[in-house]
């Protein structure tokens, strides 16, 4: 993988940018078709693996918190690595934060995501 640079949001790929929407949009069976059925994904020190995981992430991620998140930036690493920066903004505890969501896409689909500040 390369060093990471900087690209419009619009660059990201598109099964990037139709993740990130659904999610906004609280749609965990849009968002979960975006990834492939043995996908991980780490948020908050838990890993999530498989299809059924990344649903039960997707549907609850986020915990008991109203939350909104706009896009904020974009990097590209290399054809199957990138990031999304979101500024999340909501009543869970310092109300707001830049979280990175790391991508790794294979074949079209995420089979990586790690989201941390």
């Amino acid at each position: 993988m390369t060093a990471p640079v900087t690209i419009e949001p619009t660059q990201l790929p598109a099964t990037i940018r139709a993740y990130l929407a659904a999610s906004a949009a609280r749609g965990a069976e849009a968002a979960v078709r975006t990834f492939t059925a043995d996908a991980v994904v780490t948020d908050d020190g838990r890993t999530y693996r498989g299809t059924e995981e990344v649903l039960e992430f997707l549907r609850h991620g986020g915990g008991p918190f109203t939350w909104t998140s706009r896009l904020v930036g974009a990097e590209r690493a290399d054809e199957t690595h990138w990031v999304a920066v979101n500024r999340i903004e909501g009543d869970f505890p310092g109300g707001v934060v830049e979280l990175r969501y790391r991508f790794t896409l294979v074949d079209d689909l995420i089979a990586e995501l790690a989201i941390a500040p």
